[in-house]
């Protein structure tokens, strides 16, 4: 099955009017600092404040399948898209059907040759933000829904 793609205008009539849940998969920090609103945080990428690296969540599919039936509709958002898109790969592999890459994530798209906006993001688009952790929804509540099987430590 091949990804779905939506911009964020798109992305937002569907959390608005048609239930969908909007992910974002950006690390803690990025999306304390700012996340769509309502938006949930599940990060595929830690921040390692060591190595000044990403490196991969190893629970991203545990916590997801703890907290959302694969029949869920879910928008998947990033900063620009490139990991929102890897998220849907990996989630439509384990059975997530109506997983949806929002294209431009929050932050927004950019050819590299040319720096021109190739899609618009969420908050350039004026679209509602807000910053935190909402409670319930942020990246600790959601990964204790995972039970004793989870050892990460974010």
């Amino acid at each position: 099955m091949s990804v779905r793609h939506v911009g964020v205008q798109e992305a937002y009539q569907l959390q608005t009017t048609d239930g969908y849940t909007y992910v974002d998969v950006r690390s803690v920090p990025e999306y304390e600092k700012g996340h769509p609103k309502s938006a949930h945080n599940v990060p595929l990428l830690h921040f390692d404040s060591q190595t000044g690296q990403m490196t991969p969540n190893p629970d991203f599919l545990a916590v997801m399948q703890a907290n959302y039936p694969t029949d869920a509709k879910l928008l998947i958002g990033c900063q620009v898209g490139g990991r929102s898109a890897k998220a849907v790969e990996r989630l439509t592999a384990a059975g997530y059907d109506t997983a949806v890459n929002v294209k431009g994530g929050f932050g927004g798209s950019r050819d590299p040759a040319t720096g021109y906006v190739v899609d618009d993001g969420w908050a350039q688009m004026g679209l509602p933000v807000e910053n935190g952790s909402p409670e319930g929804v942020g990246y600790d509540p959601l990964r204790q829904n995972v039970g004793g099987n989870s050892d990460a430590t974010s």
